[in-house]
């Protein structure tokens, strides 16, 4: 397997001096100062790339190509930023990047209501609360139908937390939530965000995987043209927020993707952090299913702690067998086709919490991650009695 480490380019505050101290051997990125819907130009991608290779890293991964809205709504402006996805892509592929992570989560990534959970160590957490979530989402955006299917217990629940936060603490949820974590869309208003999330009201998830399977039919071929692995990322979390649909999220999701485009490059991020927040997704048997269409692996553990709440586990400790599943990992990959894998969401530690880094991408954190997944992965290869 590959080493890798994600990079937000040189406004990240770790830089490229950084991750090649730490051991990694490639960068996970992509050119996040390029606004949405433009293409990424064959200069701009060789720029990056060449300031990559200077610092002897190599640009493994390209997260992301931004997917707009329009894509998944199969909209009137879907075409026009179809073909500049796939535009893009030509350029990648013709810069010699491989391995493209992409995600197809509604107007926002990944959220979460808590960015400094403080665990019994004192180290600090990322968090996502389902019950602070549905307070914010209720009492806070006042979403139109926001009580939905939500339980009674969880809607008194809600209304109890509501009450007792304090201004600090509820522009702190907004903040999290709406304000953007790296790698996602950035600074959205409650305003804005009702706006936006109302264009999906009455799509159902079954529209949306046929939106997928069609954007699918569209950059396979590109894919495939250039040698890319495309690489889809789960829901995260995994499971429907703000009354927006969510299609991968499950095993079972996984599984429809994968038959909606037989192209070889049609393949998965499998992010055991992701997935691994559902208690009916069994990781272990979820990787053994999917193996030989794990095209990249994000590397990361969570506890849940009950109904559709977790947190941020050590990276060898929480709901998956990081051991077992990089064991099978290591059985799926074709000696020519290794899996680049980056460790996921660090936990804030020492000199971390001064807070000058990235949520969930601090330097020391990760770096402890990365150092506990060499070893097994090490310990794994010199073994004589592995079964996958």
């Amino acid at each position: 397997m590959i080493e890798t480490w994600r990079w937000f380019g040189p406004s990240d505050p770790i830089s490229l001096a950084d991750i090649a101290q730490a051991g990694a051997k490639g960068v996970v990125t992509a050119l996040h100062d390029v606004p949405i819907g433009e293409v990424w130009s064959e200069s701009a991608i060789n720029a990056r790339k060449s300031m990559i290779e200077a610092s002897g890293l190599s640009w493994e991964v390209c997260e992301s190509i931004p997917t707009p809205d329009a894509i998944k709504l199969k909209g009137g402006k879907a075409k026009v930023e179809i073909e500049t996805w796939k535009q893009t892509l030509t350029n990648l592929g013709k810069c010699g990047i491989k391995t493209v992570c992409y995600n197809f989560m509604p107007v926002l990534d990944w959220t979460r209501t808590d960015i400094a959970y403080e665990l019994p160590n004192g180290a600090r957490a990322l968090r996502f609360d389902w019950v602070d979530l549905i307070a914010f989402d209720v009492f806070a955006l006042k979403r139109k139908n926001a009580l939905g299917n939500i339980p009674k217990n969880l809607a008194g629940a809600a209304s109890e937390v509501f009450a007792s936060w304090t201004n600090q603490k509820r522009e702190q949820i907004e903040n999290t939530i709406l304000a953007g974590l790296p790698g996602g869309v950035q600074g959205l208003s409650k305003e804005a965000f009702l706006e936006t999330i109302s264009a999906f009201d009455g799509l159902s998830a079954d529209e949306m995987r046929g939106h997928l399977s069609a954007f699918l039919s569209e950059i396979c071929p590109v894919a495939d043209e250039f040698g890319i692995r495309l690489a889809i990322h789960p829901d995260d979390p995994p499971f429907p927020i703000f009354g927006l649909p969510r299609i991968v999220s499950t095993q079972e999701d996984a599984q429809t993707i994968l038959s909606m485009n037989s192209s070889p490059s049609n393949g998965l991020t499998f992010c055991t952090g992701s997935y691994g927040a559902r208690p009916d997704n069994d990781l272990s048997e979820f990787v053994r299913v999917v193996k030989d269409r794990v095209h990249f692996a994000h590397l990361r553990n969570v506890q849940i702690e009950n109904e559709k709440t977790f947190h941020e586990a050590d990276h060898l400790d929480g709901s998956g067998d990081m051991v077992d599943i990089l064991n099978v990992l290591l059985f799926a990959e074709a000696s020519e086709t290794k899996i680049p894998f980056r460790p996921d969401h660090g936990h804030e530690l020492a000199s971390d919490i001064d807070g000058s880094g990235n949520p969930g991408y601090t330097y020391i954190g990760r770096l402890k991650g990365l150092a506990e997944l060499r070893g097994i992965i090490k310990t794994l290869c010199h073994s004589k009695s592995r079964v996958a």
